[in-house]
């Protein structure tokens, strides 16, 4: 018996029709008004959890640009009114050149952490509130110091000052006076004064002075120092 050709006619239009649904889609998504739909994030250990929309830290700069050798002059200059080492000025701003200092990069990341510090000397609001008063930039503000590094050198320079002036005349402990200093610079005066009496730095505090003796050379030829 022949077979009925209703069945076969009947599939052919409804894959005729779906041709036609699957062109139309291609013709819509290669116009150059349709949104292209976002990339699939790649597996790993967040994978499947929504990000969060505002506490994301925002992109460091490709390229900071920033040498601190760059500003000799100015660290020569803000450590001799300070009475302090141009060295130990230099040297701390090499510690704290592992980041960024861009200001546009300071303040968006400031944004995402309140508390973070601000210019090339990496200064807290608070310290910085505090070295200015009776200093000659007393009329500065913290938030000017991602703009002015000359600025943020001479804070730097001045707040080594406070410190060295709270040392004692001797200590028991085995850092010179420009270890001290550093150390006090990183972990606020009382820890000094505790490394002073003899008190083993913590594992970050131990990293700083590391860090500290392996940029003294550099900073020694930065400011003409043997």
């Amino acid at each position: 018996m022949a077979e009925s050709t209703a069945p076969k006619r009947g599939r052919w239009l409804l894959l005729a029709a779906l041709a036609l649904v699957l062109y139309g889609i291609v013709r819509a998504t290669g116009t150059p008004s349709t949104p292209e739909a976002p990339s699939r994030p790649k597996a790993g250990p967040s994978a499947g959890r929504a990000a969060p929309r505002t506490s994301s830290p925002p992109p460091a700069p490709a390229s900071a640009g920033y040498d601190p050798a760059d500003y000799a002059a100015q660290v020569r200059t803000r450590a001799r009114q300070a009475g302090v080492s141009a060295r130990l000025v230099m040297a701390i701003l090499y510690n704290e050149s592992y980041k960024p200092h861009d200001p546009s990069f300071e303040r968006a990341w400031q944004r995402y952490k309140p508390d973070a510090a601000f210019g090339i000397a990496d200064m807290h609001r608070a310290t910085f509130d505090e070295v200015r008063r009776g200093r000659p930039f007393a009329g500065r503000r913290w938030e000017e110091l991602p703009d002015d590094r000359d600025l943020a050198i001479e804070a730097e320079a001045w707040y080594l000052r406070d410190l060295a002036d709270r040392l004692p005349a001797h200590w028991a402990g085995p850092y010179t006076k420009d270890e001290l200093l550093a150390l006090g610079y990183n972990t606020g005066a009382g820890n000094m004064l505790a490394f002073a009496r003899g008190a083993t730095p913590g594992g970050q505090a131990r990293s700083y002075l590391d860090r500290l003796h392996g940029n003294w050379a550099e900073a020694g030829r930065a400011v003409g120092v043997r």
